[in-house]
């Protein structure tokens, strides 16, 4: 499976445009692209201006399709507004636990 980390920076005063742009392209994601299996949104205590997400996909082609997809492109628009800087750390899932699944 792909995993991507993103480190991002909001402009002060973006934070509610950010989100809302963020949460559509989140749930877009994780509704419309069967291989878009999780895509959480954190905040970063501390700093209300910085966030970290966690992407994960099938595989990197699900990633592409992801990134060609319209709520993407609708995405890219705001955060041009709203994004003043970003780290993107892709990677492969190894291991995964979560609460109440069988052991």
């Amino acid at each position: 499976m792909f995993s991507l980390v993103v480190q991002m920076e909001v402009r002060p005063g973006r934070r509610e445009e950010f989100l809302a742009g963020m949460t559509a392209n989140a749930e877009a994601a994780v509704r419309d692209e069967p291989g878009c299996l999780r895509f959480d949104v954190c905040s970063v205590e501390g700093d209300e201006n910085r966030f970290v997400l966690y992407e994960l996909y099938a595989d990197a082609e699900a990633f592409a399709a992801h990134k060609a997809a319209p709520h993407f492109q609708e995405w890219r628009v705001v955060a041009e507004r709203v994004v003043a800087a970003q780290h993107n750390t892709p990677g492969t899932l190894l291991v995964s636990h979560a609460a109440g699944e069988a052991s």
